[in-house]
């Protein structure tokens, strides 16, 4: 997905996800009115769960890397989980013991919103403390919304659902928009199935850190590309801080503006081609 489709599409998986919170909650018997902690720490790990899940599996999804989509789920929804059981009563402690009010709890939602933000840099090419920083900020927001939707309307249960639903979109969309704005690096498929996608590589910029592989095998890949012309493993790009590094791994070769390389140094705006696939790289001083 392109980068400002990437935030419609985590925003609307967000705001899925929490409709299913809402609704597994309320299949549950637990209720957000109560005093007693311990239910509150249930009821957000499951709100937590199911808006995780859903965030977790937007890019695989979209992406059509369903086994980065499973993988990259299950981590967001286990951090989702936590982070629910942490955020609902932590909010409430907030709310009830310090007087903090509405404030309170919003910033209880915004540690939820922190926690599910830390998958995107685990399973993502983001640096964590930007998905954080997007959680933190879309959990504070969402949860400013949904304490005014609980409020406003008369009717509790769905007061209880749109702001749920305005909790996972705010949460889903930060994420998203700031893990964008605070990008370096990222390349853009310019044809192929995924033409249009784009793929943020700011995490394997860092110098002596991790590799990325570019292939068509979702088990040996970190960026998948479906295209039967490109090798399951066929380049590694490699950061030294400021720039990528790419390296042909493949028999076909890889090319940069027409002329294939073994090794080059990758500069903004060149034209990468792998297989059938065109690929162009961006990168922001």
């Amino acid at each position: 997905m392109s980068r400002g489709m990437r935030t419609y599409n985590y925003g609307i998986l967000g705001a899925i996800g929490g409709l299913l919170g809402w609704q597994i909650s309320n299949l549950a018997g637990l209720s957000f009115t109560g005093s007693v902690y311990l239910s509150e720490v249930f009821v957000g790990a499951l709100i937590g769960l199911s808006i995780g899940l859903l965030i977790g599996v937007t890019e695989g999804l979209f992406t059509l890397n369903f086994a980065r989509a499973l993988r990259a789920g299950a981590v967001a929804a286990g951090l989702g989980l936590i982070a629910g059981a942490i955020g609902l009563p932590l909010g409430e402690f907030l709310f009830q013991i310090l007087g903090a009010g509405f404030f309170g709890r919003a910033l209880g939602w915004g540690v939820f919103g922190g926690l599910i933000g830390l998958a995107e840099g685990i399973t993502g090419g983001s640096q964590m403390w930007k998905g954080a920083l997007g959680g933190l900020l879309g959990g504070i927001v969402g949860g400013g919304f949904l304490e005014a939707a609980r409020d406003a309307l008369k009717n509790p249960l769905l007061g209880k659902a749109l702001g749920l639903v305005l909790l996972g979109g705010s949460v889903g969309a930060l994420i998203a928009l700031i893990v964008v704005l605070l990008s370096r690096a990222w390349i853009e498929v310019a044809s192929g199935k995924l033409r249009g996608a784009e793929f943020i590589l700011d995490k394997f910029l860092k110098a002596k850190g991790p590799s990325v592989i570019l292939g068509s095998d979702a088990l040996k890949a970190d960026i998948v590309f479906p295209d039967p012309d490109i090798a399951p493993q066929h380049a590694m790009l490699t950061g030294n801080g400021s720039h990528f590094t790419i390296k042909d791994m493949s028999k076909t070769g890889t090319f940069v503006n027409k002329r294939r390389v073994e090794l080059a140094q990758l500069a903004n705006r060149q034209i990468l081609r792998l297989g059938n696939t065109e690929l162009v790289y961006h990168e922001k001083r």
